[in-house]
């Protein structure tokens, strides 16, 4: 089997839980776990369960499971016991698209980064066999801190809380910067050539995917525009590919600090500049949409896009090579996220506020790139 957790399974044990394929075929049933009828709800805690004892965690049959409804690409969930306190991350069973949703990928970097300064959740088990669960997942501890997601949350601090949230968020982006992915194991994650171009190459596969045809001459140009723009050098930085205030936790009390940074599906070696647009292209207020809720992100509380770049090269000590060509190519990439959420929607695949109103944005963000790509550098 394809599992790991520090031991293998073996098919005795195995044989003891839930039949494989009753297991896989109740989790495609449930379409993603996405119908919130009672019976499919307990159905959703037993394959959860079942999968997890299957992989040698000793979780009660009775433990209490709850969907984390945070994020639009991977499924969330905790799983408490009197002993255990886990999360548990699996891709959609519908509407996936290639080279997305890797939870193995997320394991394997989460892992790496426990030597270093940067905070991660421990991770726990990976199993990439979907004869399991019906798909791959993987495990971590759950790490308790406080979340500033939605609108509301950010209400309940003052001023002062949040210029150090932020502060510290920045400072943390800046240190995983400066982790040497190679001294960490992640040797194999460094490619020859452009990330940028591997990035633009990337985005619009997906867009050829989920993409909306009537939008397809605004693609082209956007398209063509990035390409003559494409910087030929590029680093070999550990980037996380989605980092702003809602995939990080905090510590509580006055001083808040990052107690752990959540969500690195799109983690890879490339270039620090991208990271950084990628989290001032979610300041824009359609992020509202994709979110179905107003959040933490898009509020005026918060630092513009041209002060979250200033502060970044104030706390990295670097400066924002080919900014312009990056914070175009976050747009786009943000509109075609959007595209992709759209497109599990329109699949069954996902239900609720964000799903139903992420297509409405999807041009917002590209128009925004094309009018970055005609500011000045």
């Amino acid at each position: 089997m394809l599992c790991r957790c520090g031991a293998w399974l073996t098919a005795k044990a195995y044989s003891a839980y839930q039949p494989v394929g009753t297991i896989r075929r109740r989790l495609r049933e449930t379409n993603g776990w996405c119908d919130v009828t009672d019976e499919r709800l307990r159905e959703r805690r037993r394959v959860l369960i079942n999968a997890l004892r299957s992989q040698g965690l000793a979780v009660d049959l009775d433990a209490k499971v709850e969907q984390i409804a945070a994020g639009r690409s991977n499924l969330t969930y905790r799983i408490e016991d009197a002993h255990h306190c886990v999360v548990v991350r699996t891709p959609p069973t519908v509407g996936a698209t290639p080279s997305a949703h890797d939870v193995a990928r997320e394991f394997r970097i989460t892992s790496a980064l426990l030597s270093t300064d940067v905070l991660v959740a421990r991770p726990r088990v990976v199993c990439e066999d979907p004869d399991v669960m019906g798909v791959p997942f993987a495990v971590w501890d759950f790490v308790d801190g406080r979340v500033l997601r939605t609108r509301v949350q950010l209400d309940e601090v003052d001023d002062a809380y949040l210029r150090s949230a932020v502060t510290d968020l920045i400072g943390v982006l800046a240190q995983l910067h400066r982790v040497d992915p190679i001294a960490i194991g992640l040797g194999d994650f460094v490619r020859p050539g452009s990330y940028a171009a591997r990035q633009l190459r990337r985005w619009t596969g997906q867009w050829a995917i989920v993409g909306d045809p009537r939008l397809q001459p605004l693609v082209d140009e956007i398209v063509a525009d990035l390409s003559r723009e494409v910087p030929s050098e590029t680093e070999a930085t550990l980037v996380h590919g989605d980092y702003r205030i809602d995939n990080v936790l905090f510590t509580h009390g006055a001083d808040p600090r990052v107690s752990a940074v959540l969500d690195w599906e799109l983690a890879t070696i490339g270039e620090a500049t991208a990271d950084v647009a990628m989290m001032c292209a979610y300041r824009d207020g359609a992020f509202d949409e994709i979110a179905g809720e107003p959040t933490a992100w898009t509020s005026d509380r918060l630092p513009d896009v041209p002060a979250v770049a200033a502060a970044y090269e104030r706390e990295s000590g670097t400066r924002l090579r080919h900014w312009r060509f990056h914070l175009a190519l976050a747009y786009f990439k943000v509109g075609v996220i959007a595209a992709g959420i759209d497109h599990r929607y329109r699949a069954g695949a996902a239900f609720g506020p964000g799903f139903d109103t992420s297509g409405a944005v999807v041009e917002r963000y590209f128009d925004l790139s094309l009018a970055t790509l005609g500011s000045p550098e």
